[in-house]
């Protein structure tokens, strides 16, 4: 069982770089309220917080198969459904940016159309991965590593992927806005504990 113990350990770690992508959806404290901004950023973050726990537990299950002593099957099962959470979750933040239409900023429907478009990318990238580890061969211990391997590298550059759009719409009074909603406080707080 050796083969797959330190490959998925790279998984979880790459893994966890990619939850912090949420996580830019925080900003830092202001007071300038603005009724309108505040009500845009309300609708996100409440859409964002459920969506924000799902990405922590697909997280959370990856890393608890990195630490158990598990079969190729197991981690393959395991692998797929959180894949498949993440690329949901990442869909459903999509569609709440979209709802909310764009906030009331200087070239707010740029930033929005370009967060969307972001959202949805990596959504499909993580549906990718699902049909990746699906695909991989539990048969053979060595192959499934090789596998594993290839799709921690993805994960990784998944993780260290632009996020530019994001941080973008995340920007100045949107920001701020953002982090006067107790919702995104909350998903901010809960994220931010996980470990390497």
């Amino acid at each position: 069982m050796e083969g797959t113990k330190p490959v998925n350990k790279k998984l979880a770690a790459a893994l966890s770089g990619g939850a912090v992508l949420v996580l830019a959806l925080t900003g830092c404290g202001g007071d300038d309220s603005n009724e309108e901004l505040d009500s845009w950023a309300r609708q996100v973050c409440d859409a964002v917080k459920p969506q924000a726990k799902k990405i922590e537990s697909a997280n959370a299950a990856i890393q608890k198969e990195t630490s158990d002593n598990s079969t190729p099957e197991e981690v393959q099962k395991t692998d797929s459904k959180a894949f498949q959470d993440m690329s949901d979750a990442y869909k459903a933040i999509g569609a709440a940016v979209e709802k909310a239409g764009p906030p009331n900023v200087d070239d707010g429907e740029k930033k929005q159309q370009d967060a969307v478009k972001e959202l949805n990318s990596i959504s499909a990238a993580y549906a990718s991965l699902r049909k990746q580890v699906d695909g991989l061969d539990t048969d053979d211990q060595a192959k499934f590593a090789d596998g594993l391997k290839d799709i921690a590298t993805e994960l990784d550059k998944l993780s260290k992927s632009g996020n530019d759009a994001l941080r973008n719409l995340e920007e100045g009074e949107v920001g701020e806005a953002m982090s006067r909603q107790p919702s995104c406080q909350a998903a901010t707080a809960s994220a931010g504990t996980s470990g390497d």
